[in-house]
């Protein structure tokens, strides 16, 4: 197995609006252009893109036991995403509202989670991770990731991250992985330093092997020992947005597992990211390995 991820999984119910929504504007109210429900979820979508650039991808959940969360595990199972260890809980699946603007690609997501699919400590298995390369998790439940990542890196994995979101428990989880992928707004809400580079450097501990940073249509930026790496984005004709961070963590994954340098990496995530935005919804926008060339290819 070349990655096992770990975190959440979700159906996303897409609305397609003519603008973005906002309260006591003439956008108050919007008749929607479309709508369709796809699955997603941090982990879920990372896994199902890592299994769509041609590495064998392990999802381990947790999910639920409803009609959403079986539409999730199916989706899975097609698109060659191994879930025989899937972790079920007696609760409902994950879901989301998307709403997407149609002329810019940006979105909005409004989730539920019941809180019957938290994972602690408690659950998290050695066996799991068993044989893997790579293990992959989210900042969703953050007591399950940290010593999901601390007994992945007593096995002498790779362990990378999906960094959204600012909590008391978010210094501890970057510590925990060996390779954090931060969304833009985190290190500097960590750290208190608005300067980018000052931020890594500041975050970095010696079992880093490197920090990135998605940065939307400024590309990605990382820290590799004490070298800062920039990537510029790929020009595309975004539809939807969603996913594309998820996306961009499984290119870098692959990246890795090929043992490319860390520029190649992060331009090859860059292309796979931005040839998601290209399609709507999150885990249908996935890209397969021979549209990620062509991008990179067309863009040289």
């Amino acid at each position: 197995m070349d990655v096992v991820g770990l975190g959440a999984s979700s159906v996303d119910y897409v609305n397609v609006l003519p603008a973005a929504p906002q309260a006591g504007t003439a956008n108050a109210k919007l008749r929607i252009s479309a709508h369709f429900a796809s699955c997603g979820g941090q982990v879920a979508n990372a896994m199902a893109a890592c299994a769509a650039l041609g590495l064998r991808a392990r999802f381990l959940g947790p999910i639920g036991n409803d009609a959403n969360a079986r539409r999730v595990f199916d989706e899975l199972a097609t698109r060659g995403v191994d879930v025989s260890m899937t972790m079920v809980r007696e609760a409902a699946n994950q879901f989301a509202v998307v709403l997407v603007d149609e002329h810019t690609g940006e979105r909005i997501v409004l989730w539920d989670r019941d809180p019957n699919l938290a994972l602690r400590g408690a659950d998290i298995d050695p066996a799991l991770f068993a044989g893997a390369r790579v293990l992959h998790v989210d900042d969703v439940d953050e007591e399950g990731a940290i010593a999901a990542a601390a007994v992945a890196r007593q096995q002498g994995l790779i362990v990378t991250s999906d960094l959204d979101r600012v909590t008391a428990n978010t210094p501890a989880l970057v510590e925990s992985v060996t390779i954090p992928i931060f969304a833009e707004h985190v290190p500097g809400a960590v750290t208190g330093e608005p300067d980018m580079e000052r931020a890594l450097r500041a975050l970095q501990r010696p079992h880093h092997t490197l920090l990135c940073v998605t940065l939307g249509t400024a590309g990605s930026i990382a820290l590799v020992h004490d070298r800062i790496v920039r990537s510029p984005a790929f020009t595309v004709d975004a539809v939807d947005t969603t996913g594309a961070g998820d996306v961009f963590r499984a290119g870098l994954i692959y990246g890795m597992l090929e043992s490319w340098t860390i520029e190649a990496s992060m331009r090859f995530a860059n292309a796979a990211a931005a040839v998601s935005c290209t399609k709507m919804g999150a885990m249908r926008s996935v890209p397969a390995l021979s549209e990620v060339r062509a991008l990179i290819e067309r863009q040289r």
